[in-house]
């Protein structure tokens, strides 16, 4: 999301004038709604007027129903009939006095790709649609899903790269670029990422995660992050066009890059025309004027003896108190999301979603989410949010089982925050390794803990580089511990090269050398600072290892000794057996121990793969030695 928070995921780092004078805004907008104005009141005198058709197209032989949300004026008392062959209304409603009309549609197998010529009738007169419907393009190389070979990329679309600057000043979003303006638009966009799938490719991460892309409040500067939709059929214009993102995904695929999308379901954005006027009356939990406010107490939901007026503000509430919270328990508004993620996957190709807030949001929801996506896209890789220090939380919202409420959320992967907390606590505030051990431990609570996803930070928190406690060292010592790690490992954009930042929105900064006018192009080897670029070889030569040793990329992982500064732990696959070992004190370290009864018994010989340590085995002794702040890979034979 696009918030600050802390380890509760409790603080939020809006801007509250700017949330007043939305406010103020929509509640007028709402009181005028609630009163009939004149055109209103003799609707019946004046014929149906469509704006808007969501989804605005769909193929055949994807699915055997569509649910239409038709928008405009003067609907109350309308029918809607297609003339086309296998196309048929199944049945059809007016809402929110005459401004939307939901159609249900079937979908026969003997119909073809083709315009389907529709007409919306009132006894005032009647109105033409159009509804494209095509053929399905073929899959081959789309929906690839992740595996633990993967590593992530986090991109915020609009700090990375800016590709057209036609897209900066737009007469439709005016006054929403200022680059010296940290919480607006500073032109970033699809095109730039294209261009510099190269850099990407080169550093050895293989998937990209896009922030939202969707269009947000155009008069919002704010909104750049893309976490406040006001059109869930719209690619933001200052990102670019549909076109671009097809664009960029069919690159990303052709260069061996996979590419999700960060999708949100738990709330739209407060200028979203719904948020005035819901096409249904439980179309939102609660009403801009009267809403509970959403709390971060998940440990609730996941309490079988917990009762629901302790953990409802959690799925109920709105995020910040400000963005409108869907009830996805109204059956609508479940068909509409799990329609539009169907529309976004099949349009682009992408292999997957980023879910937003996920505990937010209705378990069973997610399932039936899941369940309906994974039958067209069975590789589909979806990754949750749940922001939260305890593997017993994080774990109950993970796919794979069902839990006590008799609930498998369906989602592939979560987010390792447990991990993460501990990593920064360790590497930082000289925490014991033991803490990551018992954090470890815990991965038999998850169906697939081999493809939860670790990271060192995201566009939520202050980047590791800038916390009190960090050094250059520590860094390259956490992202040693990330890219060894179990998992598939996320990174956030600009971390490669040591990036500084703070809370929100300092944690935002743009890429250096992405952007017209900028002094240094850290994109270039030969433009960055001595110090970016020793990050930058570090991790790339991890990135490397990870896909040179299958024991890396998914093998097994064995927790061997450890004690107030150091861990050894092994990474089994077959017959490659490699032993990691950090040392997180200032100071060099030395680590006694035995792997007689472990994987990793009876080698004759270690042999250095990474890092500046020293190792010596005799029989299943081993003995490494570490400087301060470092980290070593050796190979078992």
């Amino acid at each position: 999301m696009f918030r600050s928070r802390s380890v509760q995921g409790a603080t939020i780092s809006i801007v509250a004038a700017v949330f007043l004078v939305v406010t103020a805004c929509l509640a007028a907008h709402e009181s005028s709604h609630g009163a009939q104005s004149p055109s209103q009141v003799s609707a019946g005198n004046a014929p149906p007027v469509i704006t808007k058709i969501e989804p605005p197209n769909w193929w055949t032989g994807i699915t055997p129903r569509v649910m239409l949300l038709i928008s405009g004026r003067n609907l109350t008392g309308a029918t809607i009939s297609c003339k086309y062959r296998g196309f048929i209304v199944s049945h059809a409603k007016v809402s929110d006095g005459g401004r939307y009309l939901f159609a249900w549609m079937r979908i026969h197998s003997t119909s073809l790709p083709g315009t389907v010529p529709c007409a919306v009738r009132t006894p005032a007169g009647a109105a033409a649609m159009q509804f494209p419907l095509a053929s399905r393009p073929s899959s081959i190389g789309k929906f690839q899903g992740l595996t633990e070979s993967d590593a992530i990329y986090l991109i915020m679309v609009d700090r990375f790269a800016d590709g057209d600057t036609a897209n900066d000043h737009l007469a439709s979003m005016p006054g929403t670029f200022s680059r010296s303006n940290p919480r607006a638009y500073h032109g970033g966009d699809l095109r730039g990422i294209r261009e510099h799938l190269g850099y990407l490719r080169s550093l050895g991460v293989t998937t990209l995660w896009l922030t939202p892309i969707v269009a947000n409040d155009s008069h919002s500067p704010q909104d750049y992050h893309g976490y406040g939709a006001v059109d869930e059929y719209a690619v933001n214009p200052h990102f670019g066009t549909l076109g671009d993102l097809q664009q960029l995904v069919a690159a990303a695929h052709r260069d061996g890059m996979k590419v999700l999308l960060d999708y949100v379901v738990n709330h739209v954005g407060p200028r979203n025309p719904w948020a005035a006027a819901p096409p249904e009356p439980d179309w939102f939990n609660g009403t801009l004027a009267h809403h509970t406010e959403a709390t971060s107490d998940f440990q609730y939901l996941t309490d079988p003896h917990a009762p629901p007026s302790l953990w409802r503000n959690v799925v109920d509430g709105w995020f910040a108190n400000m963005l409108p919270d869907l009830n996805q328990n109204d059956p609508d508004v479940a068909r509409y999301f799990i329609q539009n993620a169907t529309w976004w996957a099949e349009e682009t190709g992408i292999d997957g979603y980023r879910l937003d807030t996920f505990p937010y949001v209705p378990r069973r929801f997610w399932s039936e989410f899941h369940a309906a996506l994974h039958r067209l896209f069975p590789h589909f890789f979806t990754v949750g949010e749940v922001f939260n220090f305890d593997p017993v939380v994080t774990s109950f919202f993970d796919g794979g089982r069902a839990q006590f409420d008799g609930v498998d959320t369906g989602v592939t992967s979560v987010f390792d925050y447990p991990f993460y907390f501990t990593l920064r606590s360790v590497v930082l505030n000289g925490a014991p390794p033991s803490q990551m051990v018992r954090v470890l431990a815990r991965d038999s609570l998850y169906a697939r803990p081999q493809l939860l996803v670790p990271f060192l930070g995201n566009h939520d928190v202050p980047r590791l580089a800038s916390m009190p406690a960090s050094s250059e060292k520590k860094l390259r010592l956490a992202y040693g511990i990330l890219l060894t790690m179990r998992g598939i490992p996320e990174l956030y954009y600009g971390d490669e090269i040591g990036m500084s930042g703070g809370g929100d929105p300092d944690n935002r900064h743009d890429f250096p050398g992405g952007f017209p006018g900028d002094s240094r192009d850290a994109f270039r080897a030969a433009e960055r600072t001595p110090q970016q670029q020793r990050t930058f070889s570090y991790v790339q030569q991890l990135l490397r290892l990870r896909r040179e040793h299958a024991a890396l990329s998914g093998g097994s992982l064995w927790s061997l000794a450890w004690d107030q500064s150091s861990y050894a732990y092994a990474r089994v696959a077959g017959n490659e057996r490699l032993l990691v070992v950090f040392n997180a004190s200032g100071a060099g370290h030395s680590l006694h121990f035995s792997v007689a009864d472990t994987p990793v018994a009876r080698s004759i010989r270690i042999v250095p793969l990474f890092g500046t340590g020293t190792a010596t085995l005799r029989a299943d002794t081993v003995e490494i030695t570490l400087p301060g702040e470092g980290l070593g890979i050796w190979k078992l034979e």
